[in-house]
């Protein structure tokens, strides 16, 4: 088997989610009913420590499937064994009865403040990204790499500015964003290729300045890899929430657009600024 290939990525996931789901499964039997856990595998009944094995069985479960979607392991671990911890300190004050004392309870709970905080620091350190992300050849595009959103200028016939949050992805010397066929933006773009953009808030409001650039909307193998790109960067955005949505509306605003965005910086060296590339894709031809 190639260890790059298709069928062992496939392989590998396969297995990390069969195998992280099982644990969540055993994790949570040995919370809810220690004894008949213990009974199956054959071994004398401890109620707490039981409870503690689930626990920790949880974190475990959770890292791995976690590790499927995140890129940051650093992250990936501290969320699982706050998960774990937070659920052993909820053990300690349910089995006062059974032993160990409130100190203990109390200096968990601490683990697991100070474990999110940690959490909350390492997010801010990754531009609040915790996906997949790749380097870029632009510097035109650095700023974006992990960039969660961009302010998106489109323009009216008469040169009238509209302006959007859109998500954004980097890939070398390219950077893509969608939308839906019958957006506003997308409308101004086919007649008027001819953007600005900058970083924002999720919401939109600006972060920084704004630069101008060209776009291209996309199909065939660039539609399909500007999706992977995405869903790659986003896993529960735009892996799930995003199409889910586009799906639910798409009788209304048409189908899934991709877009190539490029810096005005990177146009005199770019060979996809040739005559005819601006064309606009052909409408519905992608999912």
């Amino acid at each position: 088997m190639n260890p790059t290939g298709t069928a062992a990525r496939l392989y590998v996931s396969a297995v990390t989610a069969l195998i992280g789901l099982l644990i969540i499964a055993i994790g949570i039997w040995c919370l809810i009913d220690p004894g008949s856990f213990a009974e199956f595998v054959g071994f004398a009944e401890h109620e707490h420590f039981l409870h503690d094995v689930g626990a920790f069985q949880l974190g475990l479960g959770a890292m791995l499937l976690l590790a499927l979607i995140w890129s940051d392991a650093l992250a990936t671990a501290i969320a699982g064994f706050f998960l774990a911890n937070t659920v052993h300190t909820v053990n300690h004050v349910v089995d006062l009865h059974l032993g160990g004392s409130p100190a203990q309870a109390w200096l968990l709970g601490a683990a697991s403040v100070a474990l999110a905080v940690a959490f909350a620091l390492r997010l801010r350190q990754l531009g609040y990204v915790l996906g997949n992300v790749t380097c870029t050849t632009d510097p035109a595009l650095a700023p974006f790499v992990r960039q969660k959103t961009i302010r998106l200028t489109t323009f009216r016939k008469d040169g009238t500015a509209g302006t959007s949050p859109v998500s954004i992805v980097v890939d070398g010397d390219r950077a893509y964003f969608r939308s839906f066929e019958q957006a506003v933006k997308v409308r101004r773009i086919r007649r008027n290729p001819n953007v600005e953009f900058g970083p924002a808030t999720m919401s939109g409001n600006a972060t920084g300045d704004m630069q101008p650039g060209r776009v291209r909307l996309l199909d065939g193998a660039d539609y399909e890899k500007a999706a992977r790109l995405l869903r790659r960067k986003y896993p529960l955005l735009h892996g799930l929430l995003v199409p889910a949505a586009h799906r639910l509306g798409r009788s209304k605003y048409g189908r899934t657009v991709h877009a190539e965005l490029i810096p005005l910086a990177s146009f005199n060296n770019d060979a996809r600024l040739a005559p005819g590339r601006w064309a606009s894709s052909r409408p519905g031809s992608n999912p």
